[in-house]
């Protein structure tokens, strides 16, 4: 009889057992997430180059995840991205890429990662031209081409790509963060290219402004300056190119 009720009542708390046991392990995944997606705090403004300018007016980093998420979400400018400006990206930014290929800072071969994808243009062009081992990333995921990711927490292992290109580094509330990820997950003897804006202010969604490429030379302190050239890309004027010389 004893034996029976002992029976009984496990049957009767298991789910109630198992349910603590998934609520935990729940809670302390959220945990983790939470903790782990907060970029450090950010430097006294007087320690940044002064050619960097961090825009002010963000409350939270959830209020600046916001406003860039207002963007990305937009269905209008989604619309748009994915229809008549398809064909016309892809086809730049292949000429971009196919330049860099013929000056050997990318091949075939290469590991690459596009920061703040989008919809995924800049991946199905360098996909286009051979580069086949090519994803993209950013707040919003459009699969196949772009998985989820917050470029100051990339969702990747240390070295796990050859070449990295953005033209979106002034949407970067904490670049030296933005920096650092891109040194952390990118190859020794990796190539990290940006496009950036230095003629003037970049659009309203901006984090930052960039007025000179001085301040990129101090972020990427694992990496060297390998060019600097003018450039028409999509309203950004200069291209950057480094090479990361040491883990």
């Amino acid at each position: 009889m004893k034996t029976d009720l002992q029976k009984l009542t496990f049957i009767i708390l298991k789910p109630f057992i198992l349910f603590i046991i998934l609520s935990l392990s729940i809670f302390v995944f959220l945990s983790i997430q939470a903790t782990t997606r907060r970029p450090p705090p950010a430097p006294d403004s007087t320690a940044l180059p002064s050619d960097l300018k961090i825009r002010p007016g963000y409350s939270s980093y959830d209020s600046y995840l916001q406003r860039q998420l207002n963007k990305t979400l937009n269905p209008k400018l989604r619309h748009i991205w994915t229809t008549r400006d398809w064909d016309r990206k892809v086809s730049k930014f292949a000429q971009f890429f196919s330049d860099l290929q013929r000056r050997d800072l990318i091949s075939n071969s290469s590991r690459s990662l596009c920061i703040g994808a989008r919809v995924g243009q800049e991946v199905a062009a360098l996909r286009r031209i051979g580069v086949e081992n090519s994803v993209g990333i950013d707040l919003v995921p459009y699969p196949p081409l772009v998985i989820k990711g917050d470029f100051h927490h990339q969702p990747f292992v240390d070295g796990s790509f050859d070449f990295e290109f953005s033209n979106v580094f002034d949407h970067a509330l904490y670049p030296w963060q933005f920096v650092g990820e891109i040194e952390r997950t990118l190859a020794r003897g990796g190539v990290c290219v940006l496009h950036v804006l230095l003629s003037r202010r970049a659009d309203k969604y901006s984090a930052n402004d960039l007025f000179s490429v001085k301040p990129l030379e101090e972020m990427f302190k694992k990496s060297e300056l390998i060019e600097v050239r003018s450039i028409d890309g999509f309203g950004l004027d200069t291209e950057v190119v480094f090479r990361k010389i040491r883990n």
